[in-house]
């Protein structure tokens, strides 16, 4: 049972809050497109928020929350403001949310939610409204509140002589330092770790073939999943997977393969969403491997 109503919330105005018995998520109708709340039901908000009330801008705001961007990033492109309000259709559903087209671009976005019982499909789509063709990819962002803790799977482990030959493409930003404590690189996990007292940001990037990544965050687990296509061209190097951090907040991040769109044409890239109870964080390699393994069992 899921319903969707049409809220006022001081800092971002008129919402929409879809809800069922186990998820909540708060869409605002005045800027984005942004998912700005996701969580447990009646619970609080597992993404990280800008704390300031919305005032008017017609620069690129950051907000926070869930936001659909297109890679390759460029200072022009990427930063696009989507400070307008956003076109919404619920059919009962599924709510359909798109964005007026870009005009520095000419791209347009969409995003259409779905609720299920155990996981929120977030289906992501570009369309090239321009009158020639366009070479992107999608790029989903999920903002993190702080505190927690990224987990990338490494790819299934073979001893030599048994594997030649590499598995994964693996890419480091020019600000990322790959001695910081954040960072931590284990025999089947990758951990990024957030830090409200960092210095620094730091990016990585990685071919993911397993199709998923996590966050801990208390004692809640986000895990989103997607798929990889190993025949495809992903930006950034080959990377379908990134997790950016800095001192106020942690970035999921999900890429679809690099595709050239007609005009008109239109490409999607779905991640699906699910929320696990898993008690307080246990920095142990094996014991984390028994939860994901638990919460990823479907």
């Amino acid at each position: 049972m899921y319903t969707l109503t049409v809220v006022n919330r001081e800092a971002w105005h008129t919402c929409l809050r879809l809800v069922n018995d186990a998820y909540e998520l708060l869409i605002p109708l005045q800027f984005g497109i942004r998912i700005l709340h996701f969580g447990w039901a009646g619970s609080e908000n597992l993404f990280w928020t800008e704390p300031s009330p919305l005032q008017r801008t017609d620069t690129w705001r950051l907000y926070g929350g869930h936001r659909l961007w297109h890679a390759p990033e460029h200072p022009i492109r990427t930063y696009s403001p989507d400070n307008d309000p956003i076109e919404w259709h619920w059919d009962g559903q599924q709510l359909l949310l798109r964005q007026p087209t870009e005009p520095r671009t000419g791209i347009q976005k969409e995003v259409a939610l779905t609720l299920h019982a155990d996981s929120v499909q977030v289906r992501h789509r570009l369309v090239n409204r321009n009158l020639w063709e366009a070479r992107l990819a999608a790029w989903a962002l999920s903002v993190m509140r702080s505190g927690g803790v990224a987990l990338i799977p490494q790819e299934p482990y073979r001893p030599h002589p048994d594997a030649l030959l590499p598995v994964r493409r693996i890419a480091l930003w020019a600000y990322t330092d790959m001695s910081d404590p954040r960072l931590r690189w284990g025999k089947r996990l990758i951990w990024v770790r957030q830090d409200p007292h960092a210095a620094a940001p730091l990016k990585i990037g990685v071919s993911n073939t397993l199709g998923w990544i996590a966050y801990w965050l208390g004692e809640t687990l986000f895990v989103k999943r997607y798929a990889y296509d190993p025949s495809a061209e992903y930006p950034d190097l080959g990377c379908n997977t990134e997790v950016f951090t800095n001192a106020d907040m942690l970035e999921l991040e999900t890429l679809s393969p690099l595709t050239t769109l007609p005009p008109d044409g239109a490409l999607e890239h779905i991640e699906r969403w699910s929320l696990h109870r898993v008690g307080a964080y246990v920095d142990d390699e094996g014991a984390l491997l028994e939860t994901l393994a638990y919460a990823l069992r479907d």
